[in-house]
């Protein structure tokens, strides 16, 4: 794995990896700072990305909760809807931290992406979706989201038993933050507005 220094206003595309080392999603984000280990990008709402449907077409949340990690999922071209988000992503978390903000610029909240972290390529960073995630409200008000789907998830063979443990184990140490008010709840980037003469990232061609 390579672990390049992305400079600001440059492109990547972050990619959600499956246990068998098939690519699902592709999110572009423009990159705000990059340190070598933690990248701060920017995905604004409206923007393409690569999403992924049950391969008989219905949605995720259409299937019965037993069917959700069973039928096999394709890729198929879509847009990052309603929200904008600054996403923090550091190489060595099994999470990344998500600022949510409305179409006016104004922050809603956090949401915490519980994940599996693969390392980088030369084009972005690789994670596995740890399905199980947390929500954070305005001051640090705190909750699980989905645990149902990442139990489930277990018993489909989609993560191990061991990393549903690393996982839970992120969040709760993620919560703890969220509930002292410490970074990065603490009010950091919540006032933040992109570069106006940036245009949206966009995906390199051929993804489909």
């Amino acid at each position: 794995m390579c672990d390049p220094l992305w400079a600001p206003g440059d492109t990547v595309v972050e990619r959600f990896l499956r246990p068998d080392g098939s690519i699902g999603q592709h999110h572009p984000l423009r990159v705000i700072a990059d340190d070598g280990t933690v990248l701060l990008g920017w995905l604004p709402a409206d923007t393409p990305i690569i999403g992924s449907r049950l391969a008989d077409g219905r949605l995720f949340r259409e299937a019965p909760l037993e069917e959700r990690f069973r039928v096999p999922r394709v890729r198929v071209a879509d847009f990052w809807r309603d929200t904008s988000t600054l996403r923090r992503i550091a190489d060595d978390e099994w999470s990344s931290v998500w600022w949510f903000f409305d179409a006016g610029g104004r922050f809603l909240n956090w949401y915490v992406n519980l994940e599996v972290p693969l390392g980088r390529t030369p084009s972005g960073p690789d994670r596995i979706d740890g399905i199980l995630d947390v929500a954070v409200e305005p001051g640090g008000r705190w909750q699980w989201k989905d645990e149902d789907e990442a139990e489930e998830a277990v018993l489909a063979g989609r993560i191990t038993a061991g990393q549903l443990e690393r996982l839970r184990a992120e969040g709760e140490r993620i919560g703890a933050l969220a509930a002292a008010g410490r970074f990065p709840f603490d009010g950091t980037w919540t006032d933040f507005r992109p570069d106006p003469d940036w245009p949206a990232p966009g995906l390199p061609d051929g993804l489909l």
